[in-house]
């Protein structure tokens, strides 16, 4: 076979528009796969990526209710709770109230929950000591140029501070970097909330749990949920990787809708291909007479078409995936502030390089077939 790759290079070089234009709309086809799998990517990552050790307690009516401080205690003193630590919006902005910043308030050992989170020890530290202190995601610092000890007058559309000041004045301790977050948050302590709001004190907004042994975890979310069953606050526990991905699923099933394109774009390509095979096997009959008139065999001929058709398809699709790796490489560090998990996964690659083989062999099977099965007397009275 590899005495034909200068045969098939030949035949590659006939009606150039012709094999240009299928290998330009494949390479677009598989353009489009790779840019719609970063998208999906970007609004599913962050589920497999939620730990798998964590709950999540919410208000059973809706997420955006408060639930009582004293929950909390109740439920750290929970036999296999590792540690828990509430979590609470804050609705800051700076400078512009159209731009909300995701500004949190925390308890002190909410980095324990979270040891994927990068910070330096000191600056840790620095923080907890400091009421008025935050800690600041690395993008979110470069964005507005803030380091280390500065002084950073927030606003809240929510909250206003006792004494009647709009502003809450925080210092920068320290900075944070997480690699399945964008890295754009701000994390204030909640007991420098509590004690200068003007309502809702002592609540909270979620409670973050961590397990010692992950397999007790819808064992002791049950558990929790009982406890504060007929309460006023009833609560809805749930492990972290089903609240993020109830928060995608708000979103639509974007897999499915991906599949969805993906499939009728390999569709079309898989006939646009197909005619073009197809179309080269019945101009080129009379060259298979004259191969099999010199001894070629059957098998030898179908191997032949096939590899045209793959040669075609992976032309076509590997341009397009690289195009598409590079598309997503370079947009990466502009859409990371909205979008951390957008790119091309190595899955993805692979699949797409799944789709290039299939594309190849099944556009090139019929008209293979027919060649292979081409009888020499048929083919040359033809011509």
């Amino acid at each position: 076979m590899w005495k034909l790759w200068p045969l098939l290079l030949a035949t590659l070089r006939q009606h150039r528009l012709r094999r240009l234009f299928t290998v330009g709309s494949i390479g677009v086809a598989f353009l489009l796969y790779g840019l719609l799998a970063a998208v999906e990517h970007a609004f599913t990552g962050g589920v497999e990526l939620a730990g798998q050790d964590r709950l999540i307690a919410t208000h059973k009516t809706s997420i955006i209710q408060s639930l009582p401080r004293s929950y909390l205690t109740r439920i750290r003193q929970f036999a296999g709770v590792r540690g828990a630590a509430s979590f609470s919006w804050f609705g800051g902005y700076y400078q512009d109230p159209k731009t909300q910043l995701p500004v949190f308030a925390v308890d002190e050992n909410y980095f324990d929950l979270y040891p994927e989170i990068a910070l330096r020890r000191a600056q840790l530290e620095d923080w907890q000591a400091d009421r008025g202190a935050v800690m600041v995601g690395a993008a979110l610092a470069a964005r507005y140029g803030w380091h280390v000890g500065d002084l950073v007058p927030l606003r809240s559309n929510i909250y206003r501070r006792r004494d009647g000041r709009a502003e809450w004045p925080v210092r920068v301790a320290g900075l944070y970097t997480r690699a399945d977050s964008d890295n754009g948050g701000i994390l204030l302590h909640y007991d420098y909330l509590n004690e200068a709001r003007t309502f809702g004190k002592d609540g909270i907004g979620w409670i973050i749990i961590r397990l010692n042994d992950p397999a007790a975890g819808p064992a002791i979310a049950r558990d929790i949920d009982a406890m504060f069953a007929n309460s006023p606050e009833e609560t809805r526990t749930s492990s972290e990787k089903s609240v993020t991905q109830s928060f995608a699923n708000q979103l639509g099933d974007i897999g499915a809708i991906v599949r969805f394109v993906v499939g009728a774009v390999f569709f079309a390509m898989l006939l646009v291909t197909a005619n073009t095979m197809a179309q080269s096997v019945r101009e080129r009959t009379p060259e298979f007479a004259v191969l099999k008139t010199l001894g070629f065999s059957d098998l030898t001929v179908l191997g032949f078409v096939l590899a045209e058709s793959l040669l075609l398809a992976a032309v076509g699709g590997l341009a397009g995936l690289g195009l598409a790796l590079a598309l997503t490489q370079g947009l990466h560090s502009t859409l990371a502030q909205y979008l951390p998990n957008f790119r091309l996964t190595g899955r993805a690659l692979a699949s797409g390089l799944v789709f290039v083989v299939g594309l190849g062999l099944l556009s090139g099977a019929w008209p293979a077939w027919s060649a292979m099965r081409l009888r020499i007397v048929d083919a040359l009275r033809r011509r």
